[in-house]
């Protein structure tokens, strides 16, 4: 018997009678299948399903399946893309070829020659999903469609030996997904080491990634083999690539090409076998131009671009990563997590965080180091953004007048009726109001005097 690769696939058909046939068939080799009417609503859970292959008739009410093919090339180019239908002409096999078409099958479609059809476009698409999944989903916390589709693209690329640039801003998590991609690679069971070419001198920088013979400088006691020989079969990251010094990228560009390293002082090149994943918060095309980035050593990196969106792009993931932050220091702590007020939550939420997952875990643990209880408030979110940065912080917990009045009005009608145990009239001659006026106060603020009798 056959062994198919299972998959996630989403059938695309107006007719139920097949859709039904077309899914029995499927899932009895193992493929798990999502069945939508339309072109509409396959464009709807696309994202969220996480489809590795989509399977579409090509005459539909609505948006038809050329329409379909030309939406997903824009914006799900990785997903292949198999069309079935009815009018097998020349015409519509060269048109759904031209759209994107991975394939083009005639009705009615042969089992065998379907699930054949669906094996060649799973092998396209790299690992397969569940091994895939498994491995971002230890490290990354998202719902957001926009990181789904970097996620998608970075799982295509892992299994390359290309090299990879990942743009974003500082605290979109590059260096997390660079060991994403090297955990997802045939390089997983070599070393992953990264260093950040900003944070530290030309000539140290030199000698940490290429190594040096001993008395090579003052301080070489010793002989070090370099990062690059450290990361021998495995995967170097090189964070802040735009940071680094314009001589030593001509060295970096030689170890590129020639694929060997000579360490400083060194009279001998070494021949390396590693994988180069680099990252920059900057725009290499400004650097380019103003002569502080060599363009070869550009196109050496990026034979693929991988650009991270910003947390203010993602805004569905705050509330889920504030949870995942919340139970990770609630581990480290031996204690149960805890928790914001929905205030606290609105807070966060509607920040624009300009220091991305970094910054919103570094408040996260502000919060929970200075919160005594369970809930964490609205005050301590705006203390800790005001400590990271936020001229606006200090004064967004001021509420608007009427939002204080009625606060005030609250808990003294709540004081006085502690005060008299409950009782109306005692409550109103206190107050200086007459019963009547009194009891409205009550409805207005949703306050029951029976609360406080004993």
């Amino acid at each position: 018997m056959t062994e198919h690769r299972k998959g996630r696939l989403l059938l695309v058909d107006d007719d139920p009678s097949l859709r039904r046939l077309m899914t029995i068939r499927l899932e009895g080799v193992g493929h798990t299948v999502a069945s939508v009417e339309s072109a509409d609503r396959a464009l709807e859970v696309l994202g969220e399903f996480g489809a590795e292959c989509v399977i579409t008739d090509l005459r539909m009410d609505g948006m038809d399946g050329l329409d379909l093919l030309q939406r997903l090339s824009i914006n799900h180019p990785n997903v292949p893309v198999i069309v079935i239908t009815a009018h097998g002409t020349i015409p519509d096999a060269v048109s759904a070829t031209q759209a994107g078409a991975l394939d083009f099958l005639a009705k009615p479609v042969d089992k065998e020659t379907l699930l054949a059809r669906v094996d060649q476009a799973l092998a396209q698409g790299g690992m397969p999903a569940r091994d895939w999944d498994s491995i971002w989903q230890a490290r990354i916390v998202t719902r957001s469609p926009m990181m789904r589709e970097r996620l998608a693209e970075a799982r295509m690329v892992a299994e390359t030996d290309s090299s990879i640039l990942i743009t974003g801003e500082s605290g979109t998590g590059k260096e997390v997904m660079a060991r994403v991609m090297h955990e997802a690679s045939p390089r997983a069971e070599h070393s992953f080491v990264a260093l950040n070419c900003g944070a530290m001198p030309e000539q140290l920088l030199e000698s940490e990634l290429f190594g040096h013979e001993k008395g090579a400088f003052t301080d070489a006691k010793s002989a070090q083999p370099g990062l690059f020989r450290s990361a021998e079969g495995g995967t170097i990251f090189l964070d802040e690539i735009g940071d680094m010094p314009i001589a030593l990228q001509v060295k970096l560009l030689r170890v590129l090409q020639e694929r060997e390293v000579r360490p400083v002082g060194g009279r001998h090149s070494i021949p390396v076998d590693v994988r180069v994943i680099s990252a920059t918060h900057r725009n290499l095309d400004e650097a380019i131009a103003e002569g502080a980035f060599r363009e070869d050593l550009y196109y050496r990196l990026a034979v693929v671009s991988l650009a991270l969106p910003s947390l203010a792009q993602r805004p569905e993931d705050i509330a889920p990563l504030v949870r995942h932050f919340l139970d990770r220091l609630a581990r480290r702590a031996g204690q149960r997590p805890k928790v914001y007020a929905p205030d606290a939550m609105e807070r966060l939420t509607a920040y624009t965080w300009p220091g991305n997952i970094r910054q919103l875990s570094n408040v996260v643990e502000h919060n929970v180091a200075l919160t005594r209880g369970p809930v964490i408030g609205r005050a301590a979110v705006d203390k800790a953004l005001a400590q990271h940065g936020d001229p606006d912080a200090s004064t967004s917990s001021i509420r608007p007048l009427a939002q204080a009045r009625d606060e005030f009005v609250h808990d003294y009608l709540v004081q006085l009726l502690r005060i008299t145990e409950g009782n109306v009239a005692r409550s109103a001659r206190l107050a200086q109001r007459n019963r009547t006026e009194f009891y409205k106060l009550l409805n207005r603020h949703a306050i029951d005097p029976a609360q406080f009798k004993h």
